[in-house]
């Protein structure tokens, strides 16, 4: 019996020692940590918060040092569940939305709040109800920017003492009732037809001014051109004149001048008569009674005492 107890108890011992080493083998590979890139380790020594492990290869503490948390630093997006909202008007919308944050304290996300994203989300939902009391029906529509700004403003005060940022809310559906819904389409539809009649009026009454603006203008041309055309036409005519006027000038001028010459006067008379004398050869052809002078030897008596053009 002794030496039977004696190797139970060898047994035992070497069962304890070996159980041991494999203990101390774990412990050993597990205080050589690699951390990943955009990963936070938090490391926990004693129980206290000794530090946080960045992105490579890290040496802990067997037994003494251990991850208490792991962080993502990754952005991350979390659903908002839709919820019920009373506009200023005390109309029901259901809202639903999205969150952009990522966590810039591993520290304080791990040791500030439980669970961040979780309050988060709460805070999400209760800003935007309070935002939406706020606003009439119509407009919850119109300032979603507005609503989107004021909930991340909200939570990024939260989120200093959470260790997160906030990026972007973006608010994906407002829901009123199915009546509301009705109501709001008719009221769009009445709006485009108004539009439209309102377009039609305003295309009809530009097509009236346009065709009046044209005969308006095609009356104008018509008359300028008919100025126009008079003025073409007395500044013909007098320039006419003034060539007559001229010729006639310069014809007397050039008479005046051969008249000064010796034996001018006599040509001139010559050239009178000669005249005359064709003249009263045109009358006697037709049935006009001619006069003649009785002695036509005294023409130039005769040419003086009568008062005749040629």
């Amino acid at each position: 019996m002794g030496l039977e107890n004696l190797g139970i108890t060898d047994a035992l011992n070497l069962f304890f020692w070996a159980a041991l080493f494999l203990i101390v083998i774990v412990k050993f590979f597990q205080s050589i940590r690699l951390v990943p890139t955009k990963k936070a380790y938090i490391i926990e020594r004693l129980g206290k918060y000794q530090k946080t492990l960045g992105p490579g290869f890290h040496a802990l503490i067997p037994f003494i040092d251990r991850v208490a948390f792991i962080q993502d630093l990754k952005e991350r997006t979390i659903d908002v569940p839709p919820q019920d909202c009373f506009s200023k008007d005390e109309v029901n919308v259901v809202v639903d939305g999205v969150i952009y944050l990522s966590v810039i304290n591993p520290a304080t996300a791990s040791y500030g709040v439980t669970n961040f994203s979780y309050a988060a989300v709460e805070l999400a939902q209760t800003t935007t109800r309070s935002i939406i009391g706020t606003l009439a029906l119509d407009r919850t529509f119109e300032e979603r920017e507005l609503i989107s700004s004021k909930v991340v403003e909200v939570l990024n005060q939260a989120g200093e003492s959470w260790g997160i940022r906030v990026h972007r809310y973006e608010i994906k559906n407002i829901m009123p009732p199915h009546s509301v819904q009705n109501a709001m389409e008719k009221q769009v539809n009445a709006e485009r037809e108004r539009l439209a009649i309102l377009a039609k009026s305003q295309g009809d009454k530009q097509s009236r001014i346009n065709h009046s603006e044209g005969i308006k203008m095609e009356m104008i041309n018509h008359s300028e051109g008919q100025m126009q055309k008079l003025i073409n036409e007395a500044e013909g005519q007098a320039q006419e004149i003034l060539t007559i006027a001229n010729a006639t000038a310069e014809s007397i001028k050039k008479i005046s001048s051969a008249l000064s010459v010796p034996g001018g006067e006599k040509a001139y008379n010559l050239k009178l008569g000669e005249k005359y004398l064709n003249q009263m050869g045109k009358l006697a052809d037709g049935k006009v009674e001619v006069i003649v002078p009785a002695d036509i030897s005294n023409f130039n008596k005769w040419l003086k005492s009568v008062d005749l053009e040629f």
